[in-house]
């Protein structure tokens, strides 16, 4: 029994595919005649591929400036009536993601900045459409990323004009606006702090950035946020503190005078027993990124005074004996603590809060190479940095002298170990050098010196620093290392000669330079 509708004339004679059924839905044989004329055309059509050239760039920054200015013209007429100005809007988001393509021709970035399209991006940080807001600073951030095959001169106009439109303070501002429990707001603030990575990556406009006042404080206060869980955004911005402060010396004061040092130390203060939870790796960088901001600080004069005064000392020796994670990023701490000439008040500290046993029991305990050499550290510190004939002096001493010198032995045997390697790499080095012309050579000079580093010169010339001042202070100690010494053939020399080395090397570019220089010759004095 059939039932239904009867089927079309002639449908039982067509075949049953998705373009046949089409046409033989009311398409007439001139329609379709028409429709495979113009698919012949458009397979003749050559692709002419876009030519990415000033004229380009001039077309896309004169159509950019149209977009802001119809915006800007339909908000101010219909203030009250969005539903007047949300197409010049879209049209605005459309080009402001169509400037992802520059990213691609840094070449083009002068003549961008030269229209004045980089002030005009900049501005619209501090759009009302938020929306708009994060689409600019995800383009800017596109295109001052280091992934950009940008030579220096094109990234430094590009930056440049940026920083002189307000960027850091347009940043800030926006910061404060973005809600973190929508997904869009995160991605906002998440590429802001790729913007101020970016930017803290270059020494050269390191001074423009170290004359901004807003960018320390908010990363100080967004990493003090309470979270359930450690957010991305969260560990980004300890990143971010931990790059501005790294290689700048006005950026570590500023950061240590907004009381930075203490409120690094309680962020750290969970973890003296405890590590991040499993898996938690945001967290676990987190922290990483902390340390390492307080590591900076206290290689500063300033820094090592509020590190004792906000009981840095005592939360790292407590991380030595009782921290899991946090027992090696102590060490590496406590060991740029106490070094330079101003690291006096750090090695008191340590004394005094009863660090010694516990840095010298570390040391006869197996550790890695990292470990020993910050433990090695330490103690070329408290050598130099303890007042002569004072009891923090006598006491390290003292350390060096018990067990029938043990300690003296052990690094001894390190220095064995070291020099071996060392050895081992600069007879390669020579071999290569006799190979090479002198210009040849010099091009090598920084690949040897980091091969050096590699085999144990640094663990090296430190064993020979603490030798030399424990033969400096002591006679007993100065008969057992020249005893050890003896049983492989080497001497006093041996020693004199790293220390010599180490001068050499040594330039006079800073004060601190010169102290060091001048140590290392009073040192080789108590080798002859």
């Amino acid at each position: 029994m059939e039932a239904g509708p009867s089927l079309p004339p002639g449908s039982d004679d067509e075949p049953d595919d998705d373009e046949d059924r089409f046409f033989g839905g009311g398409v007439d044989g001139s329609a379709k005649a028409a429709m495979d004329f113009l698919d012949e055309r458009e397979k003749e059509e050559t692709f002419v591929e876009e030519k990415y050239d000033i004229p380009w760039v001039r077309k896309l920054g004169l159509n950019f400036e149209k977009r802001i200015s119809k915006n800007a013209e339909l908000r101010a007429r219909y203030e009250d009536d969005p539903s007047k100005f949300m197409v010049s809007e879209a049209d605005l988001d459309a080009d402001i993601k169509a400037l992802s393509i520059l990213s691609e021709h840094p070449e083009l970035y002068q003549e961008f900045v030269k229209l004045g399209c980089m002030d005009s991006l900049v501005s619209l940080i501090g759009h009302e459409n938020v929306d708009i807001a994060i689409d600019a600073i995800e383009i800017i951030s596109e295109l001052i990323e280091e992934d950009v095959e940008a030579d220096q001169e094109q990234w430094d106009a590009l930056v440049n004009a940026a920083l002189d439109a307000d960027l850091l303070d347009l940043l800030i501002s926006i910061l404060s606006r973005f809600d973190e429990n929508q997904e869009a707001d995160r991605s906002g603030i998440y590429n802001s702090l790729h913007i101020l990575e970016s930017l803290g990556a270059q020494s050269s406009i390191a001074p423009r950035l170290e004359a901004d006042k807003k960018v320390l404080p908010w990363l100080l206060e967004r990493i003090q946020k309470e979270e359930e869980r450690t957010s991305l955004n969260k560990q980004y911005a300890a990143e971010i503190l931990a790059i501005w402060v790294q290689n700048s010396v006005p950026n570590r004061e500023t950061l240590t005078n907004l009381n930075g040092m203490d409120i690094l130390l309680q962020l750290l203060a969970p973890y003296r027993r405890s590590d991040p939870e499993k898996g938690a790796t945001e967290e676990e960088e987190f922290v990483e990124n902390v340390f390492d901001a307080v590591t900076c600080l206290v290689d500063e004069p300033l820094g090592k005074t509020k590190f004792v005064e906000t009981e840095g000392v005592e939360l790292a020796l407590i991380m030595l004996r009782d921290g899991k994670m946090s027992k090696q990023r102590a060490l590496r701490l406590l060991d740029h603590a106490v070094g330079g000439s101003s690291g006096a008040g750090v090695c008191e500290k340590l004394v005094d809060a009863q660090g010694i046993k516990t840095v010298f029991g570390m040391f006869m305990k197996k550790q890695d190479n990292s470990a020993t050499e910050h433990l090695l550290g330490i103690f070329a510190a408290l050598l130099r940095c303890l007042p002569g004939d004072s009891a923090p002096r006598i006491r390290v001493l003292a350390k060096f002298m018990e067990k029938d010198y043990e300690k003296i032995e052990k690094i001894v045997k390190l220095r064995r170990d070291c020099a071996a390697r060392v050895s081992a790499v600069d007879g390669q080095v020579k071999a290569e050098r006799a190979k090479l012309g002198r210009e040849e050579q010099e091009g090598m000079e920084a690949d040897w010196f980091s091969r050096r580093l590699d085999a144990g010169l640094y663990c090296l010339q430190t064993t020979d620093v603490v030798l030399a001042w424990l033969v400096a202070e002591d006679t007993g100690a100065k008969k057992k290392v020249v005893n050890l010494l003896a049983e492989r053939d080497e001497t006093l020399a041996d020693i004199k000669a790293t220390l010599q080395d180490q001068m050499e090397g040594a330039t006079d570019e800073n004060e601190e330079a010169q102290l060091v220089k001048e140590m290392l010759g009073t040192l080789v004095e108590f080798l002859k």
